[in-house]
């Protein structure tokens, strides 16, 4: 098997590493498109119910919330990485509704690398998204691995 040398091992990762994402704007039409899909509550995918319900208009799914956290995460950061997968996801929460319009952004920071087999470490990772008013929608810790020198 050949190995990427540009992407960063576990070797070079260290605790406190804090990565910023880049951003990606929520559409009316793409938060129902998702939720019809994998998540078909009236409160994601009907504009009437929505208007009428708890949160006052459609909000976007948090599996659709989280998938935006997981393709921010890849381009800023695992593209750059020699992630072998990813372990868990941890504690994630969903903190606030996500609405048509809101622009996302993030980071995620390095708590622990863990060497725990030859070739490989446990990277964990403390990450949040918050939309353009600076607020925290969404928070989760992450286990990934990650290819180590041998």
């Amino acid at each position: 098997m050949t190995t990427d040398t540009r992407r960063a091992f576990a070797d070079d990762l260290q605790a406190g590493d804090r990565y910023q994402f880049g951003s990606f704007t929520i559409t009316e039409a793409g938060l129902i498109d998702f939720a019809t899909v994998w998540d078909p509550q009236g409160f994601h995918v009907d504009a009437a119910t929505a208007d009428v319900g708890a949160f006052g208009g459609l909000i976007a799914s948090g599996i659709h919330t989280l998938a935006v956290f997981q393709r921010l995460a890849v381009r800023a950061v695992f593209d750059g990485w020699q992630v072998i997968a990813g372990r868990r996801l941890v504690d994630v929460a969903f903190l606030r509704p996500v609405r048509p319009g809101d622009t996302l952004t993030g980071s995620m920071t390095i708590d622990t690398v863990t060497f725990d087999k030859p070739g490989r470490a446990l990277v964990t990772c403390a990450g949040s998204l918050v939309n353009g008013d600076d607020r925290e929608v969404l928070s989760t810790t992450m286990e990934v691995f990650v290819r180590a020198r041998d």
